[in-house]
């Protein structure tokens, strides 16, 4: 006659399964966080990305808020320059001597020439409309005078400048 051992087999293998079906759930459940907590890092890499996106848009609106500015102070300074015939000899760093008259169509083509220039860098003009600018600026013969007379003001530029 064979004798039956049921208790603790029966119960050991009940015990592994339950076991079995308790490490499959934690398992599972560590799986589900573990996707969760890279989504998380998903979404914060990519509002972090937003964020220095942001941060270059406002330092930009910045740099064009400060080149308005120093384009009016500029125009400021050169209708003082003009309207005062002492202040337009400060001016006056050519090389050949110029009436005051020719010293004012110099400014005035040195502010429509900075104007073409300032509407490039703020984003105003592309490259190519700023050279058609400048193209039909240069048809007048007193822009080109200017352009020569103020040749060595520009001899110190690097090579890669913008300004000349």
């Amino acid at each position: 006659m064979a004798t039956q051992k049921t208790g603790m087999r029966g119960l050991g293998c009940a015990a592994a399964a339950a076991l079995a079906l308790s490490v499959t759930g934690t398992v599972a459940s560590l799986l589900a966080h573990r996707r969760a907590v890279e989504a998380l890092v998903r979404a914060n890499t990519e509002l972090l990305r937003r964020l220095d996106t942001l941060e270059e848009q406002r330092r930009q609106a910045g740099r064009r808020t400060d080149l308005v500015e120093y384009q009016r102070d500029h125009r400021r300074l050169l209708r003082a320059a003009m309207e005062d015939q002492e202040l337009l000899l400060v001016l006056d760093t050519y090389e050949a001597d110029l009436s005051p008259q020719v010293q004012k169509q110099y400014l005035f083509a040195n502010a429509l020439y900075v104007h073409a220039l300032n509407g490039y860098r703020m984003g105003l003009l592309t490259r190519g409309e700023l050279r058609g600018h400048i193209r039909m600026l240069f048809q007048n013969p007193t822009v080109r005078a200017y352009w020569e007379a103020t040749r060595p003001h520009r001899a110190s530029l690097r090579e890669d400048s913008s300004a000349g």
